[in-house]
């Protein structure tokens, strides 16, 4: 039988380092596959899978929104709770610059800049979240609570539900955002 080796991360050193409990859940990344296709390959509720988005208010100034893996964020709501006048995805290369991570591989961990992080209230009353580990195809299952306690995760209340006009594919595929 042949061991997986799971490369250390900075999100997994930080973990480590803060003495936080983490489990390590590796599998095959594809692009564009998203929250539902790690949550698929994991035998996972992608509810419980939470992405790490990089947004930008109006002012350019960049953010954290942790999100769960089968809802959207609602930009409205989350601009009002900001009192900011928008909010929108950082493109890819800026989310990058950002945070240190490749998209589709970013942690809210070990971020290379400091923002603000802001969490999807509801993603706190989980047990267990899964949280990307600082590299595509790795998840980290941990207590949601590591977020208001170690990242000071700020509470928001800015989900929507997937989007039924989207085809059932696109849903699959976790294009959906």
């Amino acid at each position: 039988m042949r061991k997986t080796h799971v490369t250390e991360t900075p999100a997994t050193t930080w973990l480590r380092r803060h003495g936080c409990a983490f489990t390590v859940h590796s599998y095959d990344y594809v692009a564009h596959g998203g929250a539902a296709w790690g949550a698929q390959c994991l035998g996972l509720d992608p509810h419980v899978v939470v992405k790490t988005l990089i947004m930008q208010d109006d002012a350019a100034r960049p953010l954290v929104v942790l999100m769960h893996g089968d809802c959207e964020v609602s930009t409205k709501q989350l601009a009002r709770a900001l009192d900011v006048k928008s909010v929108r995805p950082c493109d890819p290369e800026v989310a990058q610059r950002h945070s240190g991570y490749q998209v589709g591989g970013t942690s809210p961990f070990a971020l290379r800049r400091a923002m603000t992080i802001h969490v999807e209230a509801s993603v706190l009353a989980l047990d267990r979240i899964y949280v990307n580990g600082g590299r595509r195809g790795l998840l980290l299952g941990i207590a949601p609570s590591l977020l208001s306690e170690h990242l000071d995760a700020r509470i928001v209340h800015c989900a929507l539900a997937p989007s039924a006009s989207a085809a059932p594919s696109d849903r699959a595929a976790g294009n959906v955002r």
